[in-house]
Protein backbone atom coordinates (compact mmCIF):
# COMPACT_ATOMS: atom_id res chain seq x y z
CA UNK A 1 0.00 0.00 0.00
CA UNK A 2 1.71 3.19 -1.26
CA UNK A 3 0.10 6.25 0.33
CA UNK A 4 -0.32 9.70 -1.66
CA UNK A 5 1.60 12.98 -0.24
CA UNK A 6 0.02 16.02 0.11
CA UNK A 7 1.60 18.99 1.13
CA UNK A 8 -0.74 22.30 2.79
CA UNK A 9 2.20 24.65 2.92
CA UNK A 10 5.90 25.09 2.34
CA UNK A 11 7.54 23.23 5.21
CA UNK A 12 9.13 20.12 5.48
CA UNK A 13 6.43 19.13 7.80
CA UNK A 14 3.20 20.33 6.61
CA UNK A 15 2.26 17.25 4.65
CA UNK A 16 0.00 14.29 5.23
CA UNK A 17 -0.54 11.09 3.56
CA UNK A 18 -3.58 9.27 2.33
CA UNK A 19 -3.92 5.89 2.79
CA UNK A 20 -7.00 4.33 0.82
CA UNK A 21 -8.61 0.37 1.21
CA UNK A 22 -8.13 -1.55 -1.78
CA UNK A 23 -11.58 -2.37 -0.67
CA UNK A 24 -13.67 0.39 0.85
CA UNK A 25 -16.51 -0.87 3.63
CA UNK A 26 -17.01 2.46 5.19
CA UNK A 27 -17.80 6.00 4.52
CA UNK A 28 -15.73 8.89 5.80
CA UNK A 29 -11.99 9.45 6.44
CA UNK A 30 -9.72 9.11 9.40
CA UNK A 31 -7.43 11.63 10.33
CA UNK A 32 -4.44 10.02 12.56
CA UNK A 33 -2.66 12.66 14.74
CA UNK A 34 0.94 11.38 16.59
CA UNK A 35 1.72 12.23 19.70
CA UNK A 36 5.24 13.19 21.23
CA UNK A 37 4.53 16.38 23.24
CA UNK A 38 4.32 18.34 20.38
CA UNK A 39 8.13 17.59 20.44
CA UNK A 40 10.25 17.67 17.24
CA UNK A 41 11.83 14.01 17.82
CA UNK A 42 8.54 12.32 17.51
CA UNK A 43 6.53 12.14 13.80
CA UNK A 44 4.09 11.17 11.61
CA UNK A 45 6.12 7.97 11.43
CA UNK A 46 4.08 7.21 14.81
CA UNK A 47 1.01 7.27 13.19
CA UNK A 48 1.96 5.01 9.78
CA UNK A 49 0.85 1.72 11.05
CA UNK A 50 -2.02 2.98 12.31
CA UNK A 51 -3.50 4.52 8.54
CA UNK A 52 -1.95 1.61 7.01
CA UNK A 53 -4.22 -0.72 9.56
CA UNK A 54 -7.38 1.15 9.21
CA UNK A 55 -7.01 1.23 5.14
CA UNK A 56 -6.60 -2.99 5.34
CA UNK A 57 -10.20 -2.55 7.63
CA UNK A 58 -11.60 -0.51 4.09
CA UNK A 59 -11.19 2.81 5.24
CA UNK A 60 -9.46 5.99 4.52
CA UNK A 61 -6.81 7.45 6.37
CA UNK A 62 -5.20 10.69 6.27
CA UNK A 63 -2.05 10.15 8.47
CA UNK A 64 -1.28 14.21 9.55
CA UNK A 65 2.54 15.84 10.23
CA UNK A 66 2.74 19.16 11.50
CA UNK A 67 5.62 21.13 13.02
CA UNK A 68 6.04 20.68 16.62
CA UNK A 69 8.31 22.28 19.26
CA UNK A 70 12.15 22.32 17.71
CA UNK A 71 11.12 22.56 13.75
CA UNK A 72 9.06 25.73 13.77
CA UNK A 73 6.57 24.80 15.84
CA UNK A 74 4.43 25.58 19.31
CA UNK A 75 1.75 28.22 19.38
CA UNK A 76 0.11 29.20 17.20
CA UNK A 77 2.41 27.20 14.28
CA UNK A 78 1.65 23.65 15.24
CA UNK A 79 -2.47 24.34 15.76
CA UNK A 80 -2.38 26.45 12.60
CA UNK A 81 -1.18 23.38 11.05
CA UNK A 82 -3.37 21.09 12.08
CA UNK A 83 -6.14 22.65 10.95
CA UNK A 84 -4.63 23.21 7.70
CA UNK A 85 -4.10 19.79 7.55
CA UNK A 86 -7.17 18.65 8.17
CA UNK A 87 -8.99 21.07 5.76
CA UNK A 88 -6.43 20.05 2.94
CA UNK A 89 -8.74 17.22 2.89
CA UNK A 90 -10.95 18.92 0.86
CA UNK A 91 -8.19 18.73 -2.20
CA UNK A 92 -7.85 14.93 -1.64
CA UNK A 93 -11.71 14.49 -1.74
CA UNK A 94 -11.81 16.22 -5.16
CA UNK A 95 -8.82 13.77 -6.35
CA UNK A 96 -10.33 10.72 -4.92
CA UNK A 97 -14.17 11.19 -4.21
CA UNK A 98 -14.11 10.84 -0.28
CA UNK A 99 -16.96 11.41 1.72
CA UNK A 100 -16.03 14.38 4.29
CA UNK A 101 -19.39 14.35 6.26
CA UNK A 102 -17.61 11.83 8.02
CA UNK A 103 -14.47 12.77 9.34
CA UNK A 104 -12.70 10.68 12.35
CA UNK A 105 -9.61 12.06 14.56
CA UNK A 106 -7.58 9.10 16.19
CA UNK A 107 -5.21 10.95 18.25
CA UNK A 108 -2.90 9.57 20.07
CA UNK A 109 -1.28 11.50 23.19
CA UNK A 110 -0.64 15.03 21.97
CA UNK A 111 -2.65 13.92 19.17
CA UNK A 112 -5.83 13.27 21.20
CA UNK A 113 -5.44 16.67 22.54
CA UNK A 114 -4.97 18.36 19.03
CA UNK A 115 -7.92 16.54 18.00
CA UNK A 116 -10.24 17.53 20.31
CA UNK A 117 -8.85 20.98 20.09
CA UNK A 118 -9.57 20.36 16.18
CA UNK A 119 -13.58 19.54 17.02
CA UNK A 120 -14.19 22.05 18.63
CA UNK A 121 -13.03 24.69 15.33
CA UNK A 122 -16.47 25.22 14.32
CA UNK A 123 -17.33 26.92 17.76
CA UNK A 124 -14.04 29.52 17.18
CA UNK A 125 -14.26 32.68 16.05
CA UNK A 126 -13.66 32.77 12.06
CA UNK A 127 -10.79 35.11 12.56
CA UNK A 128 -9.45 32.71 15.67
CA UNK A 129 -6.49 30.40 15.04
CA UNK A 130 -8.30 27.46 13.56
CA UNK A 131 -11.52 29.31 13.15
CA UNK A 132 -13.78 29.00 9.99
CA UNK A 133 -12.79 25.31 9.04
CA UNK A 134 -13.34 24.00 5.70
CA UNK A 135 -13.67 20.25 7.14
CA UNK A 136 -15.25 19.57 10.21
CA UNK A 137 -14.42 16.90 12.76
CA UNK A 138 -17.42 14.22 13.81
CA UNK A 139 -16.06 12.56 16.29
CA UNK A 140 -12.46 11.99 17.99
CA UNK A 141 -10.80 8.55 19.83
CA UNK A 142 -8.48 10.37 22.24
CA UNK A 143 -5.63 7.74 22.87
CA UNK A 144 -4.42 8.23 26.63
CA UNK A 145 -4.65 12.10 25.41
CA UNK A 146 -3.54 15.19 26.89
CA UNK A 147 -7.13 16.42 27.67
CA UNK A 148 -6.28 18.19 30.79
CA UNK A 149 -3.76 21.00 29.93
CA UNK A 150 -3.99 22.90 33.38
CA UNK A 151 -3.80 20.09 35.23
CA UNK A 152 -0.59 19.10 33.23
CA UNK A 153 1.12 21.84 33.01
CA UNK A 154 0.49 22.02 37.09
CA UNK A 155 1.91 18.41 37.21
CA UNK A 156 4.77 19.46 35.48
CA UNK A 157 4.63 16.43 32.51
CA UNK A 158 7.49 15.40 30.62
CA UNK A 159 9.38 18.20 31.86
CA UNK A 160 7.09 20.73 31.56
CA UNK A 161 5.69 20.22 27.75
CA UNK A 162 2.36 22.64 28.46
CA UNK A 163 4.77 25.36 29.52
CA UNK A 164 7.19 25.11 26.66
CA UNK A 165 4.45 25.32 24.27
CA UNK A 166 2.08 27.59 25.29
CA UNK A 167 3.40 29.71 28.47
CA UNK A 168 0.57 30.75 30.24
CA UNK A 169 -2.18 30.78 27.49
CA UNK A 170 -2.92 27.13 28.14
CA UNK A 171 -6.65 28.08 28.09
CA UNK A 172 -6.25 29.06 24.61
CA UNK A 173 -6.10 25.42 23.38
CA UNK A 174 -7.16 23.26 27.06
CA UNK A 175 -9.94 20.53 25.71
CA UNK A 176 -11.01 21.61 29.65
CA UNK A 177 -11.82 25.18 28.63
CA UNK A 178 -14.18 24.16 25.60
CA UNK A 179 -16.82 21.77 27.02
CA UNK A 180 -18.85 20.69 25.80
CA UNK A 181 -18.17 19.51 21.92
CA UNK A 182 -20.95 18.95 19.46
CA UNK A 183 -19.37 15.87 18.70
CA UNK A 184 -18.52 12.47 21.00
CA UNK A 185 -15.59 11.74 22.18
CA UNK A 186 -13.96 8.03 23.38
CA UNK A 187 -11.24 8.71 25.44
CA UNK A 188 -9.21 5.24 25.85
CA UNK A 189 -6.56 5.22 28.47
CA UNK A 190 -3.85 2.73 28.93
CA UNK A 191 -3.99 0.96 32.25
CA UNK A 192 0.13 0.88 32.21
CA UNK A 193 0.52 4.32 31.41
CA UNK A 194 3.33 6.00 32.70
CA UNK A 195 3.37 8.71 30.37
CA UNK A 196 -0.12 10.13 30.44
CA UNK A 197 -2.04 9.78 33.86
CA UNK A 198 -5.29 8.85 33.83
CA UNK A 199 -7.03 11.67 35.40
CA UNK A 200 -5.94 13.42 32.19
CA UNK A 201 -8.53 11.17 30.54
CA UNK A 202 -10.65 10.83 33.41
CA UNK A 203 -11.39 14.78 34.43
CA UNK A 204 -12.27 15.89 30.70
CA UNK A 205 -14.92 13.06 30.64
CA UNK A 206 -16.27 13.57 33.70
CA UNK A 207 -16.36 17.23 32.95
CA UNK A 208 -18.21 17.41 29.72
CA UNK A 209 -20.50 14.64 31.14
CA UNK A 210 -21.53 16.89 33.62
CA UNK A 211 -22.43 19.57 30.93
CA UNK A 212 -24.49 17.60 29.13
CA UNK A 213 -21.93 16.52 25.91
CA UNK A 214 -21.08 13.23 24.58
CA UNK A 215 -17.92 11.37 26.29
CA UNK A 216 -16.82 8.01 27.19
CA UNK A 217 -13.98 6.90 29.45
CA UNK A 218 -12.18 3.70 28.95
CA UNK A 219 -10.01 1.34 30.11
CA UNK A 220 -7.71 -0.70 28.33
CA UNK A 221 -5.11 -2.48 29.04
CA UNK A 222 -1.14 -2.05 28.35
CA UNK A 223 1.05 0.83 28.32
CA UNK A 224 1.33 4.34 26.43
CA UNK A 225 2.82 2.62 22.98
CA UNK A 226 0.43 -0.34 23.14
CA UNK A 227 -2.45 2.17 21.72
CA UNK A 228 -0.47 2.54 18.29
CA UNK A 229 0.40 -0.80 18.40
CA UNK A 230 -1.99 -2.55 15.51
CA UNK A 231 -1.06 -5.88 16.67
CA UNK A 232 -2.14 -5.24 20.42
CA UNK A 233 -5.77 -5.97 22.20
CA UNK A 234 -5.69 -1.90 23.16
CA UNK A 235 -5.52 -0.58 19.84
CA UNK A 236 -8.31 -3.39 18.26
CA UNK A 237 -10.72 -1.29 21.16
CA UNK A 238 -9.63 1.98 19.19
CA UNK A 239 -10.05 0.76 15.77
CA UNK A 240 -13.17 -0.15 16.80
CA UNK A 241 -14.26 2.68 18.24
CA UNK A 242 -12.96 4.52 14.94
CA UNK A 243 -15.42 2.27 12.63
CA UNK A 244 -18.14 2.76 15.04
CA UNK A 245 -17.53 6.50 14.60
CA UNK A 246 -17.72 6.87 11.16
CA UNK A 247 -20.90 4.13 11.06
CA UNK A 248 -22.74 7.09 13.12
CA UNK A 249 -21.49 9.97 11.82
Amino acid sequence: MTPQRYAYGPDPSQWAELYLPEVPRHAGVVVVIHGGYWRSRYGADLGAPLARDLASHGVAAWNLEYRRMGNGGGWPETFLDVAAGIDALARAAGDHGLDLSRVVVLGHSAGGQLGVWAAGRADLPATAVGGAPAVEVSGVVSQSGLLNLTQAQHLGLSNNAVTALLGNDVALVDPMAAIPLPVPVYAVQAADDDDVPASQSQSYVNAVVAAGGQAEFIDVPGDHYDLINPASGAYAVCRDLVLGLLARA
